[in-house]
C-alpha cells in the first residue's frame, strides 16, 4: 500500500511535535510513491516498526494514495479476467464488487493492511464472499451494504 502525507502530518513535521525521531524519519519517506514495505525496509536500521506507522495513520498524518488503490484494483481485475472462466454473471459481480472492496479496505490504512492484501488476492466472487464478514466487521454494516449488493447480485 502506498501512503501520502496529509496537511496535518505536514504541519506536525514543521512543528516538530507528536513525532518520535524514528517516526519522523519514516514519515519523511512517505511521498505517495513508496510503499509501506519500502519505507519499512529503508528505516529498518533505525528500528522503525509497523506499529509506529499504524500510529501515523491513526493520527491522520498519512492517508492511502488513491492511485495506489486504483492501480491495485486495475491490476488485479486484469489478472482475474485473464484467469477466470466462470459464468458471465459471476464475472460481472466480481468486477462490480472488487473495486468497492479494495476501496473500503484501502481506506482502513495500516489497520486494514492484511485485509487489503486478502482482497487484492481474491480472484473470484467466492473469495470476496469469504472476506465479506471481516470487511463488514472492519468498516461497519452501513459502508459494507454496497459491497454486499454487488456480491450477491
Amino acid at each position: 500500500m502506498i501512503y501520502a502525507k496529509t496537511e496535518t502530518g505536514q504541519q506536525s513535521l514543521k512543528d516538530r511535535s507528536l513525532l518520535s525521531p524514528r517516526q519522523r524519519s519514516a514519515f519523511i519517506l512517505f511521498d505517495g510513491k513508496r510503499s509501506v514495505s519500502q519505507v519499512l525496509g529503508a528505516t529498518a536500521g533505525l528500528g522503525v516498526t509497523s506499529e509506529e506507522l499504524v500510529q501515523l495513520v491513526e493520527l491522520g498524518f498519512l492517508t492511502p494514495s488513491q492511485q495506489s488503490v486504483d492501480k491495485a484494483a486495475a491490476a488485479n481485475a486484469a489478472a482475474v479476467v485473464a484467469r477466470q472462466e466462470d459464468s458471465d454473471a459471476s464475472n460481472d459481480r466480481y468486477k462490480k464488487a472488487y473495486p468497492i472492496a479494495a476501496q473500503l479496505t484501502g481506506a482502513l490504512g495500516l489497520r486494514g493492511f492484511r485485509l487489503n492484501l486478502a482482497v487484492e488476492g481474491a480472484v473470484d466472487v467466492d473469495a470476496l464472499l469469504a472476506l465479506l464478514p471481516k470487511i463488514r466487521e472492519a468498516v461497519g454494516a452501513d459502508k459494507c451494504s454496497e459491497l454486499e449488493q454487488a456480491l450477491k447480485g
